[in-house]
């Protein structure tokens, strides 16, 4: 069997302007980035902006195992398979970041005969999003310390300075350092954070900003640090802005790509779900349904993290209404969530993905099942899951997108299309954003995860007061969780109940409009495993890539 990389190399690739003719797109419209990805002027929406909305399709998950199930590489199959039944479809999926492709998943960019391409570049450095976004973060941190050298004519307290410094690297020992050491001419002594690039709050801002402007107000509003008499600091108050906006000038303009069969891509954005918000880019999503018939997005993790997230934040952000949702779900997750490996493990599986379907449906939307079929899946696993779907009147489609590509999504394609011409979306919110913190975010415990109660710490106690204060309490919810668990607990498995929620703090992310409480032991800095995938990665004299997948 090929790897993904020896099947991406195999692909002859289309001219990018052929890709952005097929999504209506026009040669002016185009930036190219050589002869294979582009960037799509923002000046297009003049155009389009009168082009009737396509349908919207959400693609999640179960609670995944470390490796994933195949969701991004189900978004690309499933447009490919809309594409083969005469369909006009794209998809938006999210930027790879290299803290993930050098540790344990590996790249982003799909799989097998569902790939994104080229493969290399995308899962790489692609178009320099992260390395605008990167910059842009790490100018504000070093404007703001720079200030405090300066005589600090804002009397801010070193002690609250809130903004971290950011790396597209997972590097567990950035977690909590000090800077400044050295003198006096070295700055000014103070701890500090780093965080991955995809959880910067520049990354959360670009995703959500409909324009220029739009990106530049939220800027304004970034929270750096607090004053000795406890006033917040922004990125306005030190001029910052300006010099932000033009670092991230082309990185707000999405990135045009294909799949293996020729489907228009849009690849824009990185955040992850469970310490971000999860979904690519506002701007690409827009776009993409005033181009198309069928648009085919992802939310990051399972259906309590990403999709959550993408309906209570994107879309009202956005004022999108989601058409239908795919619930990816493999043998191998099930297996993880029974604690097992035989056919028992599968059936004690099938408590998590129930308790997915029931937050999909909290939200109004119909929702169909794609079992991601693996080459080792024996038919009776599949028929397990088939059996349980139908049992609940779900509909049902075993997808080999990976081996087959668009032709192996076909039946899921057809399914999903008659689904949601039978079964109209009563898209609504989980909350109601007039709440208060504790309310919005017990009911997103209760309903998503099925806790229990959820406790806070004394720092959350106050960091909700704080928001109060401010008036920031009325923003959406974005809860900091880890994927592998319903709960806070990576450990617990299946479908928990009744368990406690615990809240350590609230981080406020003021320009991307959203508070983000802190739960369990999740960090916004992951850690690289014992065996990185970067190990096996490597480069001949003829400049051919091996190990990167």
């Amino acid at each position: 069997m090929k790897s993904d990389i020896e099947i991406a190399r195999l692909v002859k690739l289309q001219n990018i302007y052929d890709i952005a003719r097929k999504a209506g797109i026009l040669k002016d419209e185009v930036i190219p980035c050589g002869d294979f990805k582009a960037k799509i002027s923002l000046r297009i929406f003049d155009r389009i902006k009168n082009n009737k909305k396509g349908k919207l399709i959400l693609v999640t998950t179960i609670n995944p195992t470390a490796s994933g199930e195949g969701k991004t590489t189900m978004t690309i199959g499933l447009a490919q398979a809309l594409s083969k039944l005469g369909k006009k479809t794209m998809l938006c999926i999210r930027e790879p970041s290299l803290g993930p492709t050098m540790g344990m998943k590996g790249g982003a960019a799909g799989g097998g005969y569902s790939q994104v391409l080229p493969m290399e570049d995308i899962n790489l450095h692609f178009t320099g999003d992260m390395h605008a976004i990167t910059s842009a973060h790490n100018l504000l941190s070093s404007l703001l310390d720079n200030h405090i050298h300066h005589g600090d004519e804002f009397h801010i307290d070193p002690r609250y300075i809130v903004w971290p410094r950011v790396l597209d690297i997972s590097d567990r020992s950035l977690r909590n350092v000090v800077v400044g050491l050295g003198g006096p001419k070295d700055g000014v002594p103070h701890e500090v954070e780093f965080a991955i690039t995809p959880a910067s709050e520049i990354m959360a801002i670009l995703c959500l900003s409909k324009n220029l402007n739009d990106l530049k107000e939220r800027l304004g509003k970034i929270i750096v640090a607090y004053t000795y008499d406890n006033k917040p600091m922004t990125a306005s108050d030190l001029k910052a802005v300006g010099a932000m906006a033009v670092l991230l000038k082309d990185a707000l303009k999405p990135n045009l790509v294909q799949t293996i069969e020729g489907v228009p891509a849009f690849i824009h954005g990185g955040p992850f779900a469970n310490i971000a918000h999860g979904t690519n880019s506002l701007i690409a999503t827009c776009m993409g349904l005033k181009l198309a018939d069928y648009l085919v997005t992802e939310a990051g993790f399972g259906s309590e993290l990403g999709a959550e997230k993408f309906f209570d934040i994107v879309c009202r952000t956005g004022d999108l209404k989601p058409d239908a949702a795919v619930l990816v779900v493999s043998i191998k997750a099930l297996k993880r969530n029974g604690e097992g490996k035989n056919l028992d493990a599968v059936k004690k599986g099938l408590d998590n993905l129930e308790k997915h379907l029931e937050n999909i449906s909290y939200f109004g939307i119909p929702v169909i099942v794609a079992i991601n079929h693996f080459i080792d899946d024996k038919d009776e696993e599949i028929e397990i899951v088939e059996g349980f779907c139908k049992s609940k009147n779900i509909p049902v489609a075993v997808a080999d997108i990976w081996e087959q590509g668009g032709e192996g999504g076909i039946e899921l394609a057809g399914k999903l299309v008659s689904l949601i011409h039978n079964n109209p979306s009563n898209f609504h919110y989980l909350y109601d954003l007039n709440l208060p913190v504790k309310d919005k975010i017990e009911i997103i415990a209760k309903k998503m995860y099925g806790a229990g109660r959820v406790v806070y710490t004394v720092a959350a106690e106050q960091d909700i007061q704080l928001c109060e204060e401010l008036g920031l309490d009325k923003l959406p919810i974005c809860i900091a969780k880890t994927q592998y668990s319903l709960s806070d607990d990576s450990k617990c498995l299946g479908r928990p109940r009744d368990f406690k929620i615990t809240v350590r703090g609230i981080k406020f992310s003021a320009g991307a409009g959203f508070l983000v409480p802190m739960t369990g032991k999740i960090t916004t800095m992951p850690g690289l495993p014992a065996k990185p995938i970067s190990e096996n990665i490597d480069i001949d004299d003829k400049g051919n890539i091996s190990g990167l997948y």
